[in-house]
């Protein structure tokens, strides 16, 4: 999932549960700045801040196999 798509994805449950950016960011102990380049896709977020926010959100993240592009492209 790329960083606009979790932007989006966290963008879409934030309005659904009615809450305000300001709401989530405090709840998360991360700043509404940050909060708001995470929603338009330009921040570089730590997983704990990640982590933080979905679970304020009600939401989980799942690790899986994939393909890492980077790496394949240097074989």
């Amino acid at each position: 999932m790329s960083p606009q798509e979790i932007g989006v994805q966290f963008r879409s449950r934030r309005k659904y549960l009615k809450l305000r950016q300001r709401d989530v960011a405090e709840l998360a102990g991360v700043t509404l700045r940050g909060l708001t380049a995470l929603e338009k896709g330009t921040a570089n977020p730590t997983l704990k801040q990640l982590v933080k926010i979905a679970d304020v959100l009600g939401l989980a993240f799942h690790l899986s196999e994939g393909t890492n592009h980077a790496a394949s492209s240097r074989l």
